[in-house]
């Protein structure tokens, strides 16, 4: 990245900070509705190499395939929030910076590198704003806290890029540590490391993209979260996550049966994200598999975001031997997660791939994700 930097730029780059993609193990559509998630940093991460100038002027290029075409994106900082494509990631966060800490900044060179997959489901968006503020953070000297710093992603999303998401992703690769996944409660605001013991207990966790690319800025996303809105209002409460598990019933007939479905998913996958909590936290990740799975059932039934391309690799991967699968990520396309043996996890790809493109899907890409550490700025070789 430092030789590719210098040919984009002319200078050497003052370091390179990067920034992992996750993975959601259990939780789905509880950050923004008070409940818990249970998501890992990945060994797919996001890099930026960068160094500050001495005026305005932000130049930012990608090795992207489709950023590529584009040459070095130039801009002002003062325009940072007009920018559009991948590269209101990286302006975006800049903007926000300045905006909220009330700091003039200076312009800088930014070089992206990735090997996250986008729109899988794993946050490249969430790797790419990360790694950007914690680069900007140290060069421009501002110290901020990481608690405060997923804070700056979440607006650089809600704002500059207009998805209507939470912080659920912007938690999990700021604070991932290796081998340890993050149990997140939105309702009290806490994070805790919570030891995965996947390597001892022979496991890992498969990615199985779909190749069904989604995008959170429009479409479905945000109309679940207002139908969780409203089921919220009927019942009465602040978030879903006053619901119990034993009281979602009851409310069957009291709203709309979609607003229902949504109201059990983010209840009962609160309920699935501390038993597997749990059972990890014991020392007994084997346990786990049938959890997954029903969460997967509740995503697709439910919550209705799955695609039938998800479906098939969940089935599939099941049926090859996984422990447990599910839909992984805001759903509408992108990836399953499948927990297997490690010693069975190359057949297991095999015949997953072979299965989906089998029933008429694309074949999936299909790899092994382990837990690593979060956003940072990388040693020196």
């Amino acid at each position: 990245m430092r030789e590719a930097f210098a040919v984009a730029f002319g200078a050497e780059a003052a370091g390179i900070w990067s920034a992992p993609g996750r993975v959601n193990l259990i939780g789905e559509h509880t950050d923004y509705n008070g409940g818990l998630a249970l998501p890992f940093g990945i060994d797919r991460r996001t890099r930026v190499a960068m160094r500050l100038r001495d005026d305005d002027v932000v130049r930012v290029a990608s090795d992207f395939a489709d950023a590529q075409a584009g040459g070095v994106v130039e801009t002002t900082l003062d325009r940072a929030a007009e920018a559009s494509g991948w590269s209101r990631y990286v302006l975006g966060a800049a903007h926000v910076l300045r905006r909220e800490l009330g700091v003039p900044g200076t312009g800088f060179d930014a070089l992206v590198s990735s090997d996250v997959p986008v729109g899988v489901g794993v946050s490249s968006s969430a790797a790419l704003e990360s790694a950007v503020l914690v680069a900007l953070d140290e060069l421009w000297g501002l110290g901020v806290e990481r608690r405060a710093m997923i804070r700056l992603g979440q607006l650089v999303e809600n704002e500059v890029v207009g998805a209507p998401t939470g912080t659920l992703d912007q938690s999990a690769v700021l604070l991932a540590e290796r081998d340890h996944a993050v149990l997140l409660d939105f309702r009290a605001g806490t994070a805790e490391q919570v030891p995965l013991g996947f390597e001892a207990a022979g496991l890992e966790i498969l990615v199985i993209d779909s190749l069904v690319r989604h995008d959170h800025a429009t479409g479905g996303y945000g109309e679940r979260r207002r139908e969780c809105e409203e089921a919220a209002r009927i019942a009465g409460v602040p978030t879903l996550r006053e619901v119990a598990v034993d009281d979602v019933e009851a409310w069957a007939g009291r709203m709309p049966a979609a607003v229902h479905r949504r109201l059990r998913h983010v209840v009962t996958d609160t309920d699935r994200a501390a038993r597997v909590a749990a059972l990890v936290r014991a020392g007994r990740p084997l346990e786990i598999g049938s959890i997954l799975t029903d969460g997967h059932r509740s995503q697709r039934d439910d919550f209705e975001d799955s695609v039938p391309a998800i479906d098939a690799a969940v089935d599939a991967a099941v049926a090859a031997g996984a422990l447990g699968a599910r839909l992984t990520g805001g759903g509408f396309g992108g990836a399953a997660i499948a927990l297997v043996d490690v010693a069975a996890s190359p057949r297991i790809q095999r015949e997953v791939a072979d299965a989906v493109e089998a029933a008429g899907h694309a074949r999936p890409v299909v790899f092994a994700v382990h837990a690593s550490q979060g956003a940072r700025r990388d040693p020196e070789a």
